[in-house]
């Protein structure tokens, strides 16, 4: 078994999208959407085969009065670039661009090599080896 995809809402469809293929190196679909549900939807495929399903839904309500960090359930998006050279390059190629590094590139003390940075969206990712 594998995990096919997961999905996450979103505010800003096209800046998600925009930002995981810029950074990222997805590949996008088209857009779909159901008008009926007033539903838009893209799934943006990545090198290894995993997907992430970004959506948007007026209906679907977005909260900043949490810290996302300091909730359960999902804390953020794992990816692997493949090399710490990588994970430093991105990590300063993305604070370039304007975004916010929560964690600067570092070995945790499991042994894993990574920074945390924020989406467009203030979503966690974990740039890893």
């Amino acid at each position: 078994m594998k995990i096919e995809h997961i999905a996450l809402w979103v505010e800003d469809l096209e800046k998600i999208k925009t930002f995981y293929e810029k950074y990222f190196g997805a590949v996008s679909n088209e857009k779909y959407h159901n008008p009926t549900k007033n539903f838009q939807s893209y799934f943006l495929s990545f090198e290894s085969g995993s997907r992430l399903e970004i959506m948007n839904r007026p209906d679907i309500l977005n909260s900043d009065t949490f810290d996302k960090s300091k909730r359960m359930g999902f804390t953020h998006l794992a990816i692997s670039v493949g090399s710490k050279v990588k994970v430093d390059q991105l990590t300063e190629e993305l604070r370039k661009g304007g975004y916010s590094i929560v964690s600067e590139p570092r070995t945790t003390g499991d042994g894993y090599y990574e920074s945390l940075i924020l989406d467009p969206e203030n979503n966690s990712i974990e740039i890893t080896v």
